[in-house]
């Protein structure tokens, strides 16, 4: 499917066969102005942005297009158990629909966390003249035992907590959206998930702050 650049409404669904991703399209559209292309961190979703999204547009006057991955936010559930490779997946089969579905010509790829290393797994796999560059917030490029330790206490507090309603006013099926995130992540397989090659095919400027976004309600 391939919208109409024009056409393309200020929020809905982008429609894949059996995948149905919801998204917000903030300011000009693709063929009007350079787009920032938003990616959300592993358990984040187009809501979790909060207004960042609107400030970007304004500072930047770009259009900004946010969109909530598979198994997050109203986005299709995915079955589960992830893959481990999910992230390549992502970067390699879906995030080149969603930008030709669009309409991109041209603009940036912003990652947080998860997001930061898919958008850094497609400039570094995809020859995409379109992207001109990356904002990675947070990228993982490797596993660390630090960041581990954190996803094993996210699984605790989401056990013995109010972790699971806070993440249900933002998810559709909360526990799809968690299990497919931390479960990925403490497989111990995943310990030898490594992007760094990726890195070294990267041909556009890239900025990276290590800044983490947290919501707490």
């Amino acid at each position: 499917m391939t919208l109409a650049r024009t056409t393309l409404a200020s929020e809905g669904m982008l429609d894949f066969g059996a995948m149905r991703l919801e998204y917000r399209m903030i300011g000009p559209r693709p063929n009007a102005a350079p787009t920032i292309v938003m990616l959300h961190e592993g358990l984040g979703c187009v809501g979790l942005w909060g207004d960042f999204p609107d400030r970007l547009q304004a500072a930047t006057g770009a259009g900004v297009f946010v969109y909530s991955r598979a198994g997050y936010g109203c986005s299709s559930p995915v079955q589960l158990p992830r893959p481990l490779t999910f992230m390549h997946e992502e970067a390699r089969a879906v995030l080149p629909k969603v930008l030709d579905t669009i309409g991109f010509r041209r603009g940036l790829l912003v990652g947080h966390s998860d997001g930061a290393s898919i958008a850094a797994i497609y400039a570094g796999s995809v020859q995409d003249h379109r992207v001109r560059g990356l904002t990675l917030i947070a990228p993982h490029f490797f596993t660390e035992d630090m960041g581990i330790a954190e996803i094993a206490r996210a699984k605790e507090a989401y056990a013995t907590t109010d972790l699971r309603q806070k993440l249900g006013r933002w998810h559709a099926d909360v526990d799809n959206a968690f299990r497919g995130w931390n479960d990925v992540w403490l497989d111990p397989e995943f310990r030898k998930w490594d992007i760094t090659e990726s890195l070294a095919f990267i041909r556009v400027p890239v900025r990276q702050d290590a800044v983490f976004i947290v919501f707490t309600s």
